[in-house]
Formats: structure tokens, C-alpha cells, sequence
């Protein structure tokens, strides 16, 4: 019974990754309000080492349409406008000399739909993953029978990962209409 608590606390471990995993990209797709996590991920050349906007800059929202950024020495300020122009991110850099300013304008309706679709892939990949757990897991409860784990023990571990599966899902799908609600709010 061990062997299968052992396994169970694997799959807990697997879903809750796959879930903050999700949670963090969700945090990336903007929905019309300036935040700083829109700019994770982007990287600047600093003394030859590409480090995390974050850690050359402080960066804050003064409002919720603009996203100001202060880099911590100005000599990649130039830097810090090419990372963002080449992130994609769809935000127009404007600097003063001193402070980057992105404003964030208002989505558009077709933009919206194209951010919930791009949310509702997210997650699909994120319930694909609780699945591969899942997968996982069961194959790892069969090769108890070799050990002399009952079959009933086995099949009660099968149930009780199952039932994490359905709870993990349930939570993915509780972000994704967060977010979606979050997207359409005009």
C-alpha cells in the first residue's frame, strides 16, 4: 500500500505542475488591463548575458493602460526597446531618455476572440499533461502486480488517480473561465 500512496503523491505532483505551469502562461496573455506580467519572458543583452527584463529594470504600472519601465543603468535603454519590439508582445516602445513607457491599448472584439482561443489552447495543452500524468501513473500501478500488490489495491490507486484527474481538470477549467470572463470584460 506504500508503493501506492508513493504513486498517488507522484501524480499530485505531476498535475500541480501542469496546473501553475498553465497558471503562469495564462498570466502572460493580456486581457486589456497594462500588467507587468505581460513582459515575463523577455530577455535583454546585459554585459553579454542575456538576463530577464526584470532583473536590468524596475518595472511598474502607473495606470491600468501604461506600463512604465526604468532600467537600473540608462545605457540599455536602446537594449531594453529591441528585446520588446522583438518579443512580439505587441506593445510600441517610448522612451524619454530616462523610463520606457508601453502603452496598452484597448483589445479590440476580434482581439479578444483571438486571446480566448489562444487561452482555451493553453489549456487544452495543460489537460493533455493532468492526462500524460494520469497515463503515467496507471502504467506505474500495474507493475505493482509483479510485486504481489492485490488487484483490488490496484484498482482502488486507479480510482483515487482518477479522481485527482477530474479534480485537476475541474480546476483548469475553472482558470480558463477566469480568464476568458477576464478577456471579454470591456
Amino acid at each position: 500500500m506504500e508503493e501506492i500512496d508513493l504513486i498517488l503523491d507522484m501524480a499530485q505532483e505531476g498535475m500541480d505542475r501542469a496546473m501553475k505551469h498553465t497558471q503562469i502562461e495564462l498570466t502572460k496573455i493580456r486581457a486589456g488591463k497594462a500588467s507587468v506580467n505581460m513582459l515575463d519572458g523577455i530577455q535583454v543583452e546585459y554585459y553579454g548575458v542575456m538576463s530577464p527584463l526584470s532583473q536590468v529594470s524596475s518595472i511598474t504600472t502607473p495606470d491600468a493602460r501604461t506600463i512604465q519601465i526604468k532600467p537600473f543603468e540608462r545605457k540599455i535603454i536602446s537594449d531594453i526597446e529591441r528585446a520588446i519590439i522583438n518579443s512580439n508582445v505587441g506593445l510600441n516602445p517610448a522612451n524619454d531618455g530616462e523610463t520606457i513607457r508601453l502603452n496598452v491599448p484597448p483589445l479590440t472584439e476580434e482581439r479578444r476572440r483571438e486571446l480566448v482561443k489562444r487561452v482555451k489552447s493553453e489549456v487544452e495543452v495543460a489537460k493533455v499533461n493532468v492526462r500524460k500524468v494520469r497515463q503515467e501513473m496507471n502504467d506505474d500501478l500495474k507493475k505493482l502486480k509483479n510485486d504481489g500488490v492485490s488487484e483490488d489495491a490496484i484498482k482502488g490507486g486507479e480510482e483515487r488517480v482518477q479522481k485527482l484527474t477530474n479534480q485537476f481538470i475541474e480546476k483548469i477549467e475553472q482558470m480558463m473561465v477566469a480568464k476568458e470572463a477576464d478577456i471579454m470584460q470591456v
